[in-house]
């Protein structure tokens, strides 16, 4: 398969040479052990809302470590709580490293926000 150019940028910011699949899954998301980093193939993806979800994942191949699941094997309930926190504290400090991605992700959000709000109304 052909690298596209969102691949090699989630390769530079990730600052190593992991893998960026495509596949048939409702969201976004990366695999901390085996440094997979998976996009969604979706009809309605922009390119604002990739370069949002791919510096949203990067941030987990740079803050989140192998520690992040080990209250998670112990109480399944707390997942939920924890990856709300995770994603706020590895996009702010994503965006503190990259200064450039902070309107690129405020504009994905929109994005999605409007869709949501969009499809609340039908």
């Amino acid at each position: 398969m052909e690298m596209q150019a969102t691949d090699l940028s989630a390769r530079l910011l990730a600052t190593e040479n992991l893998t960026v699949v495509r596949s048939n899954v409702g969201t976004a998301s990366f695999d901390i052990k085996s440094r997979v980093l998976t996009l969604p193939m979706r009809k309605d993806m922009t390119p604002v809302i990739e370069d949002m979800l791919v510096g949203h994942e990067v941030g987990h191949a740079l803050y989140t470590g192998e520690k992040y699941a080990e209250p998670i094997l112990k109480n399944p309930k707390m997942k939920s709580y924890l990856n709300v926190l995770e994603d706020v504290r590895i996009e702010k400090l994503i965006k503190r490293k990259y200064p450039g991605l902070r309107k690129r992700m405020n504009e994905g959000y929109a994005q999605l926000n409007e869709r949501e709000i969009g499809r609340a109304h039908v």
